[in-house]
C-alpha cells in the first residue's frame, strides 16, 4: 500500500480522500439522504453499495456540489467544499451523456486537461501527449479520431476514465462505471483501477455488484437514504447488514445474492 497522499495546497499529508457530515438531501421535500456521516480514506478502493433509491448517485452529486443540499459539510482531500473541487476528477453514470454531440475520442480525452490550461486556450502538445497515454493506457489508443457515440458501452467507459485520467487528479470518482458493460471489459477496469490505486489514487465508486465489492473494494459505504455502515469492506458488508439495507427478510439468503442496479 501507497504512503497517504500530500495535499499539494497545504503541504500536509491527507489520510481521507473524501469526507460528508451531516449530509441531507431531498427533493420535492422527500428525503433522498439524511445526515450521512461517512469518510473514504485516500489511497483506496471505496464502493458505495445499496439498493435503488437508496442516494448513492446523489451522495457523489451532492459531495460535488452537482446537485444541492440542504444540510452538512464536504471535505475533499483535506479541503472543504469548493475548495477541494479541483482534486477530484469524475466519471459520471453513461445515461447522462449526450453520445450524438459530434466530438472525437481524442477530444473527449483532451477536456480532461481543460482544468490546467482554461477552457478558452488552445490545448498544448504537452496536453494532447497526456491525452494520447491516458488513452494508450485504457486500451484505446487506436480509436482517438472516432466519434464518441460510434463506440460500444465497455469503450466508451474506457475513453471517460482516460479522461479522468488526464485530469490528473487525486481523488477519481466513477457512478456506476461497471453498469452495462462486457465482463472482459469489467475486469480491465478494475485492473487499471487497482493499478490508479497502486500509484496513490484514491477511487470512490458506485457499484451494484455486492460479490465484486466484496472481493475487490478495501471500503464501503452501505447506503439506504441513512448510513448504515462505513468501514472495511469485510466488516461492513455482513449478511445481517445487507439484509437490513436491503429489507430481505429472512436468515436463508446469502447476502451474495442481493444487488442493486
Amino acid at each position: 500500500m501507497t504512503s497517504p497522499p500530500v495535499n499539494e495546497t497545504t503541504g500536509t499529508v491527507t489520510d481521507t480522500a473524501m469526507e460528508v457530515r451531516g449530509l441531507t438531501v431531498s427533493y420535492r421535500s422527500a428525503p433522498v439522504l439524511w445526515e450521512v456521516d461517512a469518510h473514504f480514506p485516500a489511497g483506496r478502493l471505496c464502493a458505495v453499495v445499496g439498493p435503488n433509491g437508496a442516494g448513492k448517485s446523489t451522495l457523489l452529486k451532492a459531495a460535488l456540489g452537482l446537485v444541492p443540499s440542504d444540510a452538512g459539510q464536504v471535505l475533499i482531500d483535506g479541503q472543504d467544499g469548493r475548495a477541494g473541487l479541483d482534486r477530484v476528477a469524475y466519471v459520471p453514470q453513461r445515461e447522462s451523456v449526450d453520445w450524438d454531440f459530434p466530438i472525437t475520442v481524442r477530444e473527449v480525452v483532451e477536456m480532461g486537461r481543460y482544468r490546467a490550461t482554461g477552457w478558452f486556450r488552445r490545448v498544448s502538445k504537452a496536453d494532447r501527449a497526456v491525452a494520447a497515454e491516458c488513452l494508450d493506457r485504457v486500451g484505446m489508443a487506436g480509436f482517438g479520431r472516432r466519434q464518441i457515440g460510434q463506440l460500444s458501452g465497455g469503450q466508451r467507459q474506457r475513453v471517460f476514465l482516460a479522461r479522468a485520467l488526464a485530469q490528473r487528479a487525486p481523488v477519481l470518482v466513477m457512478d456506476e462505471p461497471f453498469a452495462g458493460i462486457d465482463a472482459r471489459t469489467q475486469a480491465d477496469l478494475l485492473e487499471l483501477l487497482r493499478a490508479m490505486r497502486s500509484d496513490g489514487t484514491s477511487v470512490i465508486v458506485v457499484h451494484h455488484d455486492m460479490a465484486q465489492v466484496r472481493a475487490s473494494f478495501d471500503w464501503t459505504l452501505l447506503l439506504n437514504v441513512r448510513a448504515l455502515g462505513c468501514g472495511p469492506t469485510a466488516e461492513v458488508l455482513t449478511p445481517e447488514a445487507v439484509r437490513a439495507a436491503y429489507g430481505v427478510p429472512g436468515t436463508d439468503i446469502d447476502a451474495d445474492d442481493v444487488w442493486s442496479g
